[in-house]
Parts: C-alpha cells; sequence; structure tokens
C-alpha cells in the first residue's frame, strides 16, 4: 500500500493518537509549524548548498529522449504495487502543457531498470490531461488524471478522473473521481496522498473556479469516492484565479497532527505551512516559515522511524537545483539535510528547447520501497529520472 506501512511504524514507535488529537482550535501554535535551523543551507553555493551527497544514493534514468520521441516531460510520480514499481508523467512534443500533453507511465521490477513508456491516457481535441498521480488499496491500483477542459473567459480549472488496473497493465476507462455525496470534484488532485495510520486518506484537491487550494480527505480505501473537503483559510492573495497556497505535501508530527507544506504563489521563496490536529478535518491558517524554497512543487513524508523529511529544490531563487532532502526528528526543526542532485557538473546540460522548460530537477515525488526512498523528478523537464536512497543512511 501507497506508503501506509511507513506511517503504522511511525504510530507504533511516536505513539501517535491521531484520532484524539482533535479538539482545540486548529490555529493555536506558538510559531511557525516548521523551521530550518540556522546555517544548514549556505546559499552563496549555489550548486550545493553546501550539503554532502546523500550516503548511497543512486541516480537511474526512467525515460531518456532521443531525436523522435517526444521532448517534454513533468509532473513524474512514483508507486509501487504487487511488487513492481510504477513511474507515471505527463508528456508533449516540446512545450510544457501544449495541446498534444498525454500521460505516460513506465515498470521496473527493481527501480533501476524500466519498460519502454506506454500511454495511460490520450491526448484531448478540447483540453489537455496531466499526471495526477497514483493511489493503491493493495489490491488496486488507481492512476489520477488530472483533466483540464478548454474554457473561453473562464479561470483555469480541471477536475479529477481515473483509470484502475488489478495487474498493472490491463486498464479500466476513465471515470471521475466522487465527493462524499457522489458527485464529481470540481478540481485538480495533488499527486502524493498518504495514508494516515488508521487508513484515512489525505491530500489536496485545487479546486474550480480556478485553482483553489484546499485540503481533502477520505475514508474510501480505493481513494475513489467520498472525498470531504477541509476546512482551512487561505491566505490573502492578489491573482483571483488562484491562491496564494498551491502544491502541498504534508507529513505527521509525533503528537499525530498534521503538517501540510505548500508552494507559495507570493514569491517569498519560502514554504508555508498550516496544521490539522482532527484527521484532516480542519485547519490552522497557513503562514510563511524560514525554509527555503524556489517556488516549486515538494514532497513530504516520514521515514519508518517516524522522522520527518522535505524533498525539494530549498533555493532563495527560482533556480530548481540543487535537489536536496531535509530532516526532522520531532517534525518541527529541521536540523540534518543531504544533497540528492547538485548543479554543476551533476546536472546534465538540457538538449531541447520548448516552452516553460528550465534547468534543474522540477517537481520531486518521493515514496518508499523495500530499504529506500525514491524521488522523482523531470530533469530540465525532459529526461525522467529518479534518486534513490538507502533509509538506513538517513537515520540520525
Amino acid at each position: 500500500m501507497h506508503s501506509r506501512q511507513t506511517f503504522r511504524l511511525a504510530a507504533l514507535l511516536c505513539g501517535l493518537c491521531v484520532a484524539g488529537c482533535g479538539s482545540g482550535d486548529p490555529g493555536t501554535q506558538a510559531g511557525p509549524p516548521i523551521r530550518v535551523v540556522d546555517g544548514l543551507l549556505d546559499q552563496s553555493q549555489p550548486e550545493t548548498l553546501g550539503l554532502a551527497f546523500a550516503p548511497g544514493a543512486e541516480t537511474h534514468t526512467i525515460f531518456r529522449p532521443g531525436p523522435e520521441d517526444e521532448y517534454f516531460a513533468h509532473g513524474v510520480v512514483l508507486i509501487p504495487f504487487k511488487g513492481r514499481l510504477y513511474a507515471q508523467w505527463q508528456s508533449s512534443a516540446r512545450d510544457e502543457d501544449g495541446p498534444d500533453t498525454r500521460v505516460r507511465y513506465s515498470v521496473s521490477d527493481d527501480g533501476a531498470h524500466w519498460s519502454p513508456p506506454a500511454e495511460l491516457a490520450p491526448s484531448m481535441d478540447d483540453g489537455i490531461r496531466t499526471s495526477g498521480g497514483w493511489w493503491t488499496d493493495g489490491e488496486t491500483l488507481v492512476a489520477y488524471i488530472n483533466t483540464w477542459p478548454e474554457a473561453e473567459g473562464q479561470p483555469v480549472g480541471g477536475y479529477t478522473m481515473a483509470r484502475t488496473s488489478t495487474d498493472g497493465e490491463n486498464w479500466s476507462g476513465l471515470r471521475p473521481v466522487t465527493d462524499a455525496d457522489g458527485e464529481p470534484v470540481a478540481g485538480v488532485i495533488e499527486q502524493d496522498p498518504h495514508p494516515l495510520p488508521d487508513g484515512r486518506i489525505v491530500s489536496a484537491f485545487h479546486v474550480q473556479p480556478g485553482l483553489m487550494l484546499s485540503p481533502w480527505y477520505t475514508d474510501d480505501p480505493t481513494g475513489l469516492s467520498g472525498w470531504t473537503r477541509g476546512r482551512m483559510d487561505n491566505l490573502p492573495h492578489a491573482d483571483s484565479g488562484i491562491t496564494r497556497e498551491i502544491e502541498p505535501s504534508w507529513f505527521l508530527k509525533p503528537d499525530g497532527s498534521i503538517v501540510m507544506v505548500m508552494r507559495d504563489q507570493a514569491e517569498s521563496f519560502h514554504k508555508l505551512a498550516a496544521v490539522s490536529r482532527d484527521r484532516g478535518e480542519t485547519w490552522s491558517t497557513p503562514v510563511l516559515t524560514n525554509v527555503p524554497d524556489s517556488r516549486s512543487k515538494q514532497s513530504a513524508g516520514n521515514l519508518p522511524d517516524g522522522t520527518a523529511y522535505l524533498v525539494g529544490n530549498p533555493t532563495d531563487d527560482r533556480e530548481r537545483f540543487p535537489l536536496a532532502i531535509l530532516l526532522s526528528g520531532d517534525g518541527t526543526t529541521f536540523d540534518r539535510a543531504w544533497l540528492l542532485r547538485g548543479g554543476g557538473a551533476n546536472l546534465q546540460p538540457r538538449r531541447y528547447e520548448g516552452q516553460y522548460k528550465r534547468a534543474g530537477f522540477s517537481y520531486p515525488k518521493s515514496v518508499l520501497w523495500g530499504d529506500h526512498l525514491y524521488v522523482a523528478y523531470a530533469t530540465n523537464k525532459e529526461d525522467v529520472e529518479l534518486t534513490r536512497v538507502p533509509v538506513a543512511g538517513l537515520a540520525r
């Protein structure tokens, strides 16, 4: 199951009591929910931030386009299913969100060697389909497909469809992901839903009109229905078509509270964070933290011993390199960090041109499989890659 074993282990080791931590105002907190210690990240060293490479880190290529392939790739997401590792991403001939955008996937038995890409969702005539990520209850694999219909004069917005498979090869048709009333969710799902120790799935949707971020949760183990919107007040933002908070991920603290970290569209180049103490039903108002962020998608989670981690590009500008992992034993203070990929010689040159393409390791998403933490991303928005690190090497 998608990271479920990790959170159950965290619950045993850390004495989590999520169901009983819902009393009181979730907005009551002494300060920002997370912080990075001074001096941990050296912004004067832009290629590495002064960090050493994570022990035992290995980088593998899932797909590298050649001259006859589609040059653009983005939104890479991994999931283990029935002993194999699956990668999903969006693909187009040249440009980000071009009219030919479709969703592809590849499969590996060992995380290092990957099958040729296959199509998971074709391009649309009247919109585009992008990578929505995965979910599994252990028996059925769910591929979320974010669907963006053309809408002249309307704020950009979409909805979430899904395909399912019991063998990872034969897939159902597309169906809408539905809410607690059985209606399609009018929003696009964030790419890394996680389970709480009791099985509740917590994620987020960017809902219509536009892209208005809100946490959502469901008790349906398939992740296909029963989605309910959590209560969170968004920060003021000048752009009425999008919230200041977007593209979140989350981890658990030892006291059972959930910390959701978010990209800041107001260009502070630091993460926003909010907390829930009642299993994702209500959330504190997001606050600005001192954790640097390149204003990009990120990935958060817990290691099997409960250690909280943040994977991303912790720079104080737009550069999406290096790629690093920050670690915290208490879920509040991040006082350790390792390099996963660096700039300079560790970053291959971009080979093809295209709209919104840029150097770096974009939109990382992570998952635990076996004894490793796997982090997938699109390098230069063209090479589909992953870096895996032995969990033992990340232990305190």
